[in-house]
């Protein structure tokens, strides 16, 4: 949960085709109204461009995304950024993630993505893997069907090393990207925070997993953690070096770090603007309040590493969706009981607060 301080003419290909229906399913969102500028990049909240419909999704707009050089980019070859928000665990609160606070997110918020987190201990994933793996596929198809992207996280964390959790991922991963790989609106993030292990082994692990992605959905991107609870190291005395010196043998991949600003200072705020001179990076998750999500928000210290992820076009997904009773929970509890979503009187501060940089 969180990081601790310290088109082919003739017969098509198997890819050519996955392309193609990806392409369909965009083209039949446009027929449906619910977006009508494929290439046009836009951010949730920005203007249309002109010759973009004003009901534009973020999804229906940009396409199948792929990493061009150190940036997210979308089907025309343009750099996005993705913003948006995480999931809690699903195994806690899936009663936060409906049909009214998914519209609330893609028509209020203005959110481009959703993060999924299925956590794999904690009464999550291993309790009941065919349920829970409905359960994301029923999340994902939401956001998709508001137009939004999806983050399918694996959201390992206790065991640090994910090769703990190998064949569970296998096994998952197999099943998600056979879903989607004629999808363009998916991101896969194959191990959330992977710590006390050592880089090398979280890239035999990344190694291992893309492959299976790979032979199923070659095309979307895919998120690799870093170590130290997805901090470049930084937490575990290390930096991004070890990565830069030794990245993982794979392409169309981006690598992600996690901060919480009331926790994490100067020292991860260089770090992050160093790794993405030379690494292709995406935040999956953050807060306003310190490691553990909780405590006061400090905003001053978030808007900074908020002003550098806008400069370099890094994407994020702020944690989160849901009314627990900690500080970074979005929503004041008891919210996910009723029904109403929208405007910021069920929010929190921090939900205010990143609410209102979403939909800028």
């Amino acid at each position: 949960m969180h990081q601790r301080t310290t088109p082919p003419t003739g017969s098509a290909s198997p890819t050519g085709r996955r392309r193609l229906a990806r392409k369909a399913l965009i083209a039949a969102a446009s027929a449906l109204g619910v977006a009508t500028a494929l290439m046009t990049p836009v951010r949730a909240g920005a203007a249309p461009a002109p010759a973009a419909s004003a009901a534009a999704t973020p999804l229906a707009a940009n396409g199948q995304l792929s990493v061009c050089g150190r940036q997210l980019c979308n089907a025309s070859g343009q750099p996005v950024a993705l913003n948006g928000m995480s999931t809690h665990g699903t195994q806690w609160y899936a009663q936060c993630v409906t049909g009214g606070s998914l519209d609330a997110l893609a028509k209020d918020w203005r959110a481009d993505v959703l993060r999924v987190s299925t956590y794999v201990q904690e009464d999550g994933y291993e309790t009941d893997p065919a349920g829970f793996t409905a359960r994301a596929q029923k999340f994902v198809d939401a956001a998709h069907a508001r137009g939004m992207y999806a983050v399918i996280d694996w959201h390992m964390l206790d065991p640090g090393d994910p090769n703990a959790n190998l064949s569970r991922a296998k096994t998952f991963f197999t099943a998600m990207a056979k879903k989607y790989k004629n999808h363009p609106g998916v991101l896969y993030e194959i191990a959330n925070e992977p710590s006390g292990v050592s880089w090398s082994a979280v890239k035999s692990y990344a190694e291992k997993i893309i492959p299976v992605i790979r032979a199923e959905d070659p095309d979307a991107v895919v998120l690799v953690g870093t170590r130290a609870w997805s901090s470049f190291g930084v937490s575990e005395g290390a930096n991004e070096s070890e990565v830069v010196n030794n990245p993982v043998r794979a392409s169309n991949i981006m690598y992600t770090f996690h901060f919480y600003a009331a926790s994490h200072r100067d020292e991860y705020l260089k770090t992050l603007d160093r790794a993405s001179d030379k690494l292709p990076v995406f935040v999956t998750e953050f807060g306003t309040q310190d490691y553990a999500g909780e405590g006061a928000n400090d905003f001053t210290m978030s808007q900074r590493y908020l002003d550098l992820m806008k400069r370099k076009k890094i994407s994020w997904t702020n944690w989160n969706y849901s009314d627990d009773h900690r500080s970074g929970a979005v929503f004041k509890t008891g919210t996910c009981d009723g029904s109403t979503w929208t405007g910021t009187g069920v929010l929190k501060e921090a939900g205010v607060w990143i609410r209102e940089r979403i939909r800028q």
